[in-house]
């Protein structure tokens, strides 16, 4: 057990290493983790055999987490604007995708009709954390809504292509009706959407409604394990737990409620973590003598796929809207990647005894790996080949962490009939450099202020200014004072600031108190002091 925790840290310390230099080289980290899973994995394929049911288990709760953060981390501001155009990409474009591939494998391959259908249906959908991750890291503004396009196509696609997967799956065991799939593809979408939106509805009124005590991590576990919910549920009915799962995500990504913007981060982070797992277990799973075998047929339907299949989807859907250019279609249609659904698929169909003609899998691998090492690196070149950078846009501001991300931050004073800027014209105040203010609160009144705006007593005068993080000396510890505390009754100026820790906030139940030297402090407050390293 030992040996496998420290393979398991290395493998993790590796991968920060790695995206270092993935950030240098342009080369996606992913590719890495592929590549370090083919060299660990066993030459005869004897992992695959022996392991492949948990590897399948384990891939399965790895996309729910992809797909969960994919909903999380898209911003319906920017989304809503292109929501049709996207959804019908990730459905009726993943269908228009896989059936090309199908014929193009059954007319010139010669494949079987339906192993035809269910090699188009693995690699239909786009992978949408390597989409975020090039578009962030890149920093690559697209015009006209094209990245947030990207983004939600992206992460919404992959339950289409598993429930196509899941129906040739069927019908390849033969012991299925045209009745049957009929249902499977109904009941797919309606329990997965219906599903999702009770979940997602029910997770909202908890999450507003209940409060976790003496927080420790217990946030980040209820939100794990409504994620988690959100795929079983449906699937124990017949429905698509993906699609219920995208659905829940995107939800509670865009809702209000405590403690939502700290779970970004950390979910930012489980993300990369699964997927780092899904590449390495495909590693793990593949046989290079059957890659060798199945790399001039990868590289076919590869070429097929990027430059047949899905540009003829992508014209097809987005052309009749009449404002897309060609150059936009041609580079949505070139940055459909494939990824961690593609491989996760794949490995179902390795392990579901399926008898097959063609060794799917091993092609998918090829796929994805030709992808994410040539497609993926050629992205930015094509934005500048298509003159479809917009140097003036973030690119950042379609994720839901964008305010997160800003080194901008707001604050909110009132004025009292004793402050200095009590009586005094805006123009009058000698604010610093970086210091902005932004709205002023008269009663009910919202005033954007100028120059000649008068500040009176009893104003909230909101500002904004660069926002400030030093990691190296300064924290914020709390202290509670008990019942029985001799400080209870006396003012802030009174209290003693030991070591030279400065008091900088009272939280006293649900309300926080920024103090001054006349505020009393009371029993059971809890003062939040910060750590000031003077040595």
């Amino acid at each position: 057990m030992a040996v496998y925790l420290l393979i398991f840290s290395i493998i993790i310390i590796t991968c920060v290493f790695l995206n270092n230099i993935s950030m240098k080289v342009g080369i996606p980290v992913l590719l890495f983790f592929l590549t370090l899973g083919l060299i660990c994995g066993s030459q005869d394929n004897e992992f695959a055999s022996q392991q492949g049911w948990f590897v399948g288990d384990i891939s399965t709760i790895a996309l729910i987490f992809i797909m969960f953060y994919g909903g999380f981390g898209t911003r319906w501001k920017s989304a809503k604007p292109i929501i049709v155009e996207a959804s019908l990409l990730a459905t009726f474009g993943v269908a228009l995708t896989a059936v090309f591939v199908g014929l193009f494998c059954h007319w010139v391959l010669k494949w079987g009709w339906i192993e035809s259908l269910l090699m188009g249906s693995v690699v239909s959908s786009t992978d949408a954390a390597t989409v975020f991750s090039i578009l962030r890291t890149r920093k690559l503004g697209l015009k006209n809504n094209t990245a947030p396009i990207l983004e939600v196509e992206s992460g919404s696609n992959d339950p289409m292509s598993y429930m196509l997967t899941a129906v040739m799956l069927s019908l390849l065991t033969g012991s299925v009706s045209t009745g049957h799939v009929i249902w499977e593809i109904f009941s797919q979408i309606v329990f997965g959407a219906g599903g999702g939106l009770v979940i997602a509805t029910g997770s909202i009124y908890l999450l507003r409604h209940f409060h976790v005590t003496n927080n420790n991590g217990f946030e980040l576990l209820l939100f794990i394990a409504i994620a988690i919910a959100a795929y079983c549920i449906p699937s124990l009915i017949g429905g698509n737990g993906y699609l219920s799962t995208y659905i829940v995500g995107i939800v509670l990504g865009n809702a209000q409620f405590p403690g939502r913007k700290q779970l970004v981060a950390v979910f930012d982070a489980i993300t990369s973590l699964m997927q780092i797992i899904i590449f390495f277990l495909l590693g793990m799973l593949a046989n290079p003598s059957n890659l060798y075998h199945s790399l001039i047929p990868s590289l076919i339907i590869f070429a097929v796929l990027t430059f047949v299949a899905r540009p003829l989807s992508i014209w097809g859907i987005l052309h009749p809207f009449k404002k897309y250019s060609a150059n936009q279609l041609s580079l949505i249609a070139f940055s459909g990647l494939r990824g961690a659904a593609s491989i996760v698929f794949a490995i179902m169909i390795l392990t579901s005894n399926v008898t097959l003609s063609n060794d799917i899998f091993s092609i998918v691998f090829c796929i994805v790996l030709i992808s994410i090492a040539l497609q993926g690196s050629l992205i930015p070149a094509v934005a500048k080949k298509t003159n479809m950078i917009d140097t003036n846009s973030d690119v950042m501001t379609t994720f839901n962490d964008f305010k997160e991300t800003t080194d901008i931050t707001f604050g909110c004073v009132k004025i009292s009939e004793t402050g200095r800027w009590e009586g005094k014209y805006v123009k009058d105040l000698q604010l610093p450099k970086g210091f902005l203010l932004i709205l002023v609160l008269k009663d009910d009144e919202q005033i954007i202020p100028t120059g000649d705006t008068l500040l009176q007593a009893g104003d909230s005068v909101v500002f904004c200014s660069p926002s400030y993080e030093d990691k190296t000396t300064d924290s914020l510890i709390q202290h509670r004072l008990s019942e029985k505390s001799k400080w209870a009754g006396h003012m802030v100026k009174e209290y003693p600031n030991a070591g030279h820790n400065l008091l900088v906030m009272i939280k006293r139940g649900e309300e926080k108190i920024i103090p001054d030297g006349n505020t009393i402090l009371q029993n059971g407050d809890v003062l939040v002091l910060l750590k000031r390293d003077i040595s």
